[in-house]
């Protein structure tokens, strides 16, 4: 009896190995790569407004934040990239991405359970009715493997699937990264924009307080009227009235750095209040190379991409219920058991193996309309990568654009700058020698002061076009340190004038 059951254990796990051989020899036949659809998208060979740059590999995996020489933004930059919580989010994201791919390709392997029973069954009846009624005390220990032999690619493409996702929520991460340190360098040359005008605000308005002054003395001595001074004394209070919106600006603006940086905008950001003098830097202009190799540069683009091929495994994963299913179960332990507390049969092996086979033939059209509605996810995601290239190319030609006309603005602002300040030299003997009245001096002080209003935001807004065009390019974010909680593996490591 013994020998019996040995052998048939034993022929039970002969079949269990040899139907393990033939699903893995038909996994490796029926799994297929998904057909991921390419987009119909065709980037030109050129930007438009690139100018006469070649066409070059584009100087953006540096860190271009060094560009501006500038020792603070650098220090908020890298805060940024490390405690920022947009991607300290995308960190998480990464990290249940990842968990995912665990999760889908374990079903790719058996699952393995250990199995535990004992029972006790005891009737309360006499002993000579126990005889053909006994009680019973039996316990059972096993093992139950349980196999979905994946013939026709589905797991193997929900795996892939997984896997793909987690790509995305990877180049999520330095996508994260890349819009965080952009957009906490604008907030600072926002804030110094702010800054050097109030500045300019304040020493003005020191001078048209001397003036009102003189204009006041002159009255005094009958040389202005009532007029002049009240012209001279609007000037200076239409003067100190725009004060409280730069320093508004200023204040809010430090705020937001708090936050990008992950620090309480309740307190001051270290990096703004520094002793040492700031300078509008001019950084190198970037190559900006072709449009196309965007798709391997931005973030957003390359997540883009994984998402289509993620739906693309998913279609495949859809379409693979419409074929068969084998299940393989095998079950197998030992068993003890005692009859009436006196009989104790010897422990005993038992074991089943069990193959199950599974086609659909009727169900209201429901499998078919899981591939249709995931076709349609699958032509979604290849829609939403166009759109994102397209985008993304705007993004560069419209930053190409602002640069270049920022530049011009620059260079005109500042000459005009320097002939306003030779007008209101002269402006200012010719008055103090009553050449001429309060009025024609006011009007040239009025020019100097929006002349030089407009360069200081002017150039403000030179190097925030900068700042736009490296984020439109997709660069950078490979030189940026690794956030603080990013244990993930990801997609890839993570000249001056006034």
């Amino acid at each position: 009896m013994e020998n019996g059951h040995k052998a048939a254990v034993a022929v039970a796990r002969e079949g269990a190995l040899s139907l393990a051989m033939v699903a893995a020899l038909a996994l490796g036949g029926c799994a297929t790569d998904p057909d991921i659809p390419r987009p119909q998208v065709s980037p030109s060979a050129a930007y438009r407004h690139g100018g006469n740059a070649p066409a070059a590999a584009p100087k953006t995996d540096l860190g271009w934040w060094h560009q501006f020489q500038d020792v603070r933004l650098v220090h908020l930059v890298e805060r940024t990239a490390r405690a920022n919580h947009d991607i300290r989010i995308a960190v998480e994201r990464a990290r249940q991405a990842r968990a995912g791919t665990v999760a889908a390709d374990s079903r790719l392997l058996p699952s393995v359970n250990l199995a535990a029973a004992r029972a006790d069954s005891s009737t309360g009846l006499p002993p000579q009715v126990k005889q053909s009624m006994p009680d019973i005390k039996a316990s059972r220990t096993g093992f139950d493997v349980a196999w979905e032999i994946d013939l026709f690619g589905g797991a193997s493409a929900a795996a892939d699937a997984a896997a793909r996702e987690a790509e995305a929520a990877a180049h999520g991460i330095a996508g994260a990264q890349l819009i965080a340190s952009a957009e906490v360098a604008r907030q600072y040359f926002l804030w110094q924009g702010a800054r050097q005008r109030l500045e300019i605000l304040e020493s003005l308005l020191r001078t048209q307080r001397d003036t009102e002054r003189m204009t006041r003395s002159r009255h005094r001595e009958g040389m202005a009227s009532e007029f002049d001074v009240a012209r001279a004394a609007g000037e200076a209070l239409n003067l100190e009235a725009a004060l409280p919106a730069l320093r508004t600006l200023m204040a809010v603006t430090e705020g937001r750095m708090a936050v990008l940086t992950g620090s309480d905008p309740s307190l001051p950001v270290p990096e703004l209040h520094a002793t040492d003098g700031f300078r509008w830097a001019l950084p190198e202009d970037p190559l900006s190379g072709q449009p196309a190799d965007l798709l391997q540069r931005r973030p957003d683009l390359l997540a883009a991409e994984q998402r289509l091929a993620a739906e693309s495994s998913r279609l495949a994963e859809a379409k693979s219920n419409l074929f068969p299913k084998i299940f393989l179960s095998i079950l197998f332990g030992r068993q003890s058991l005692m009859l009436n507390d006196t009989l104790d049969l010897p422990a005993s092996r038992y074991s089943n193996a069990a193959l199950a086979f599974g086609l659909p033939l009727f169900n209201a059209g429901r499998v078919r309309a899981g591939v249709e509605a995931q076709s349609a996810k699958e032509r979604e995601a290849l829609l939403f990568y166009e759109k994102a290239i397209l985008g993304a190319v705007e993004d560069v030609e419209n930053s190409l654009v602002v640069m270049a006309g920022e530049r011009r603005r620059v260079d005109a602002l500042a000459a005009t700058a320097r002939q306003r300040d030779k007008a209101v030299g002269h402006a200012t003997s010719l008055f103090r020698e009553g050449q001429i009245d309060l009025l024609q001096l006011l009007d040239v002080q009025r020019a100097r002061l929006a002349t030089e209003l407009a360069l200081a935001e002017a150039k403000a807004d030179r190097a925030i076009g900068y700042v736009h065009l490296y984020k439109a390019l997709g660069g950078g974010w490979e030189a940026l340190p690794a956030p603080a909680s990013a244990q993930v593996a990801t997609s890839s490591p993570s000249g001056a004038e006034q």
